[in-house]
């Protein structure tokens, strides 16, 4: 059924039709999700257990090992990471994409299960959550108050703006940086306590007891039913100094005679500040599939109403990553909306007809709207991705229009009806624009099913094109004919044939040329190709290229053993040297355990030696450097800042390259890591190099003397116990609670903080014993000694990460000369690389590009074989695509673009268009022939009627692309290699293949002739 036909005859149903899918896709328009970056499942479940105090080293023998072991029986594991710092251990399992995630979760929640009665008693249940995108922070409020304290304004953050936060949609978390929180106090008096002879250990293990409210049964007086409830509480601390404590020993003591009790606040770990003043802050982090800029308005809006209702809690935004999601979200909009005028501008210029350019520009609105729809019922988002994918093709999207409207006009010109000219032209190019169609569906569609981590994302990538170039299909055999029959007015047949131009007659004489000479021709288009190959060594290689947001991280580590004040130290002197460079606009910084870490790094945690700073600049349009110049500058500005080791650069990809050295040995890991280490400095162009090996933290060794200990009928697990209580208070899980109206305050039991520094106090305190209390003195030894700060395990086998700044250079290039150290070229035996990081993903990608360019090939020749019903001349069509890699290459060449995923995606976009221009010609060229005319004389009649919608489409993307190459609207960092590559590819390819696709045309003409008269002959044996 001719449906071009159909619909030029019955308007009605088709007018019908795409008002309805325009209706459909406006509304899903509104109803899409606007999002940074897709959300996607990966099969990755983080394990937590916590012992409070414990050294890394206890805590690898004793929990970490334990669950790995148990762990790693489970099938389709690809790598488990572990990292152990004090008092926790973080094991992140990665299963292969295959494994459902649901499944991945309960199958770890059951190892972890199995192994628990294994672990130490005090360690807390082990937490099992799956990991997802969506724990990025979004923004980050600080707060002030000319009334409340900072322990005022963390229970604030706390309790009332966690619970209007969490009731707007889309909010999935809410966090609170810096901060104090109230605690009870019950500071020891050790002079008291030996004069009493009683424990540390005891006191908190009796108030335990004591201090509690529990249910009692059920009781039945008066004939009426009553729960019955023991509640031994005190409501205040003054009512906690009156209480009577009953020691192990029957005798009892009052507790304000051993303590000084007061209402409190617990001990500082972390501390917030904007711009050097002190604040509480917090971040919100958006649920799995949620808007982002409509989350970010309601989120807006809440904090604006709770502003009005606490005038004394000043709000101030600091962070809003949502700015740049927006910002992506209009530029690429705006994009959509330049190509789409910019390829109208062309239609008109050379059809100079107001009317032909309607129709042709009716083609981008009716094919946008329609993908909308799909992508809606897709479940996708408008994200960086799909936005890509939708400007990549907007160029796309007007050329079967064009070239069905520059056809319709062609047959206008000699003298037939608009409707017959519509009738005529449409069956006649008809077979090339759908071939043209399923081409570049056969080229975009197999990136929707990429291996991998890329793979996950580029489903939407390429069903989102694919989505947008069917709906073109169907607005050009459908829509286009018929506004063409009934818009475009008739012009007068001329008596004699139309003149060609200069440009058209010089081009003919160019084919004509090439003709007589096609061995010369093919042998030039030859040696073009190779020498576009030669170029590959000369591009630099990267993954992704680093992005310009606008905001980048100075991350502060100061040796272990630092307490806080010395990191908030460290924090300020970068900070107030980062305020003297004029692109800085604001720092927030978080100094401490409540630092934000990487959301997607594997085991990631915060210390209080280690502090953040968000160094806020201004616009790029705004300033003369890009960020990672900036970032090279801030780097120069603090290379010498002593006693702190110093990373820049945002938690992105494509910003820092990662070795991973693993080994059963220990001493020889880190020899190995100290000297890769060494020489990784030595590189050019990078940033700075950390490792994981060098971190090393002083520990206070208590060591029992068993035999007097057992004596005197003292155990370990009482030594540890009382010196935990006196000097940290005991596990969070095991404090008595003061209960409040909404809230229970901890009561802490503990020394105070001066016999934390004085060794000969620890030794005074008493330990309960067989015969009563002892002298802890008595039956143990101190000594200072140090131990590992930081155990990073891999696949249960240590490993050392050396993170390397990539300072701008591309991954590639900065990996190739790392893996050409002697250090890593000579590994000692027994350590091995493991392949991880952005290096692994980049090879990955390039990998699964490769595989869909070749299945994109294949299915593209299979369709040409279905279309024209032979084995050789697809093969002429797929001619052209050599001719176009040299114009991409030397377009990146002169832009100093590197090879990276976006160049690919226009790499493998160039594969489709170019495949689509040669289509036009030799599909004309064979129904000439079909209808009588000899070779040449076909092939110059193809050239004469195709080369001009051929050029006017490939202007038509070119123009549609210019202003994503040009760096217009939003972040141009990724979008604008894949232009550059596009056009560099397009303009190359259509001017070679118009003159070198004829004559390959007639070596692969006389191929098939050969063959049939082989196939005469053994038909006649």
């Amino acid at each position: 059924m001719n449906f071009s036909a159909f619909s030029i005859r019955h308007p009605i149903p088709a007018i019908l039709l795409f008002i309805l899918l325009s209706i459909a896709g406006v509304l899903s328009f509104r109803a899409i999700g606007v999002q940074d970056f897709p959300d996607i499942e990966l099969p990755m479940v983080t394990v937590e257990a916590s012992l409070p105090g414990a050294a890394p080293a206890t805590l690898e023998t004793e929990v970490a090992r334990k669950i790995e072991n148990s762990i790693a029986t489970l099938q389709g594991i690809k790598n488990l990471y572990t990292k152990i710092l004090e008092g926790t251990v973080v094991i992140t399992v990665e299963f292969n994409l295959e494994k459902n995630v649901m499944e991945a979760v309960n199958d770890v929640r059951d190892a972890v299960t199995r192994v628990r009665a294994d672990l130490p008693a005090d360690v807390k249940e082990p937490t099992v959550l799956r990991t997802t995108t969506a724990g990025r922070p979004l923004m980050t409020y600080a707060l002030t108050s000319s009334r409340l304290d900072q322990e005022g304004l963390s229970w604030f953050i706390d309790n009332t703006v966690t619970k209007n936060l969490l009731a707007v949609s889309g909010v999935g978390r809410v966090k609170r940086i810096g901060g104090l929180s109230r605690e009870i106090r019950i500071e020891l008096d050790p002079s008291k306590m030996a004069a009493l002879g009683v424990a540390a250990s005891d006191v908190s293990r009796r108030l335990k007891l004591v201090q509690l409210e529990s249910p009692g049964g059920r009781g039945d007086i008066g004939g009426a039913e009553q729960s019955v409830r023991t509640i031994a509480t005190a409501a205040s601390a003054a009512e906690l100094s009156d209480l009577d404590i009953p020691l192990s020993d029957g005798r009892r003591v009052r507790l304000g005679q051993l303590a000084k009790i007061e209402d409190t606040t617990a001990e500082r770990r972390s501390i917030a500040l904007v711009n050097g003043k002190p604040v509480v802050a917090f971040e919100i982090m958006r649920s799995k599939g949620a808007n982002e800029v409509s989350l970010a308005r309601d989120v807006h809006e809440a904090i604006a109403s709770l502003a009005l209702k606490n005038r004394d809690v000043e709000f101030s935004e600091q962070i809003n990553n949502v700015t740049a999601t927006e910002e992506n979200f209009n530029g690429s909009m705006h994009l959509l909306y330049e190509g789409a005028i910019l390829a109208v501008l062309v239609v008109w210029y050379f059809l100079r007809d107001w009317r032909a350019t309607i129709v042709s520009a009716a083609a981008l609105p009716l094919s946008i709207l329609p993908a909308f729809l799909g992508i809606y019922l897709f479940g996708f988002t408008l994200n960086m991705v799909t936005l890509t994918s939708l400007a990549l093709v907007v160029g796309i999207l007007v050329d079967d229009a064009i070239v069905e409207v520059e056809n319709i006009a062609r047959h206008l010109r000699m003298g037939k009806s608009p409707f017959q000219a519509a009738l005529d032209a449409a069956d006649e190019i008809g077979m090339a624009v759908i071939a043209t169609t399923f081409a570049l569906v056969a080229v975009f569609l197999p990136t929707a099913f990429m291996d991998g981590v890329p793979g996950k994302f580029f489903k939407q990538f390429g069903w989102t094109a694919v989505l947008a170039i069917l709906a073109s299909l169907l607005v050009a055999r459908l829509l286009t004919p018929m506004m063409a029959a009934y818009l475009m007015k008739a012009t007068k047949a001329s008596i004699e044939p139309e003149k060609d131009g200069w440009v058209m007659q010089r081009y003919l004489t160019s084919v004509q040329w090439c003709l007589r000479n096609r061995f010369k021709t093919l042998l030039m288009a030859t040696i073009f190709f190779v020498g576009s190959l030669s170029l590959v060594p000369l591009l630099p290689k990267g993954f992704v290229p680093p992005a310009d947001r606008g905001q980048t991280m100075v991350n502060i580590e100061r040796a272990p053993g630092s307490t806080l004040e010395d990191t908030l130290r460290a924090a300020e002197r970068v900070r107030l040297k980062l305020e003297t460079m004029p692109d800085v606009k604001r720092i927030f910084s978080a100094v401490g355990a409540g630092v934000s870490g990487d959301a997607f790094a594997r085991g990631s945690a915060a210390e209080v030696r280690k502090a953040t700073l968000t160094v806020e600049l201004s616009h790029r349009s705004d300033r003369k450097k890009n960020q990672q110049e900036i970032e090279a500058d801030i780097r120069a500005l603090l290379g010498r800042e002593p006693g702190v080791r110093i990373t820049v650069g945002p938690q992105d990809v494509g910003v820092k390259m990662q070795i991973v050295l693993q080994s059963e040995d220990a001493i020889a890991l880190n020899k190995a890591a100290q000297s890769v280490e060494r020489d990784l400095r030595t590189l050019n162009g990078i940033g700075s190099v950390n490792s994981s090996a060098s971190l090393v933290r002083p520990e206070l060794i208590v060591r029992p003397n068993f035999a007097r200990a057992a004596d005197l009928g003292v155990t370990a697990q009482s030594i540890a116990e009382t010196l935990r209580v006196a000097t940290s208070g005991d596990y969070e899980i095991g404090l008595a609670k003061l209960n409040l109206s909404e809230r229970q305050i901890p009561i802490r039991v503990k020394l105070p903080d001066a016999v934390r520094a004085d060794i000969s106090a620890l030794e005074r305190l008493t330990v309960p014993g067989r015969l009563g209390p002892v002298l802890l003195g008595n039956v143990v030894t101190f000594s200072m000694d140090s131990g590992p700060a930081q155990i990073d395990r891999l696949n249960r086998s240590r490993n050392v990460v050396l993170d390397v700044e990539l300072g701008g250079r591309p991954l590639g290039e900065v990996f190739a000369d790392a893996m050409a150290l002697p250090s890593l070229m000579n590994l000692p035996a027994g350590v091995t690389r493991a392949e991880l990081g952005d290096t692994k993903e980049m090879q990955s990608l390039f990998a699964s590009f490769g595989l869909a360019m070749a299945i994109g090939l294949l299915c593209i020749y299979m369709i040409l074989v279905l279309l024209f019903h032979d084995f050789l001349q697809p093969i002429t069509i797929l001619g052209a695509l050599p001719l176009s890699i040299g114009g991409a290459f030397v377009a990146l060449l002169m832009t100093g673009m590197s090879f990276s995923m976006p160049s690919l995606i226009g790499l493998l976009m160039l594969m489709g268009v170019v495949t689509k221009n040669s289509i036009l010609l030799v599909e004309y060229a064979i129904t000439a022939r079909r209808q009588g005319l000899e070779r040449n004389a076909a092939l110059i009649d193809a050239c004469h009627k195709r080369a001009r919608p051929i050029v006017m489409t490939t202007i038509a993307m070119t123009a549609g692309m210019l202003p994503i190459a040009l760096g217009w609207g939003s972040d141009p960092s990724f979008r604008a290699p894949m232009s550059i590559a596009v056009i560099g590819g397009l303009m190359t390819s259509t001017l070679l293949s118009l003159l070198v696709i004829p004559a390959f045309f007639t070596y692969i003409d006389d191929l098939e002739s050969w063959f049939g008269k082989m196939r005469l002959r053994f038909q006649k044996l």
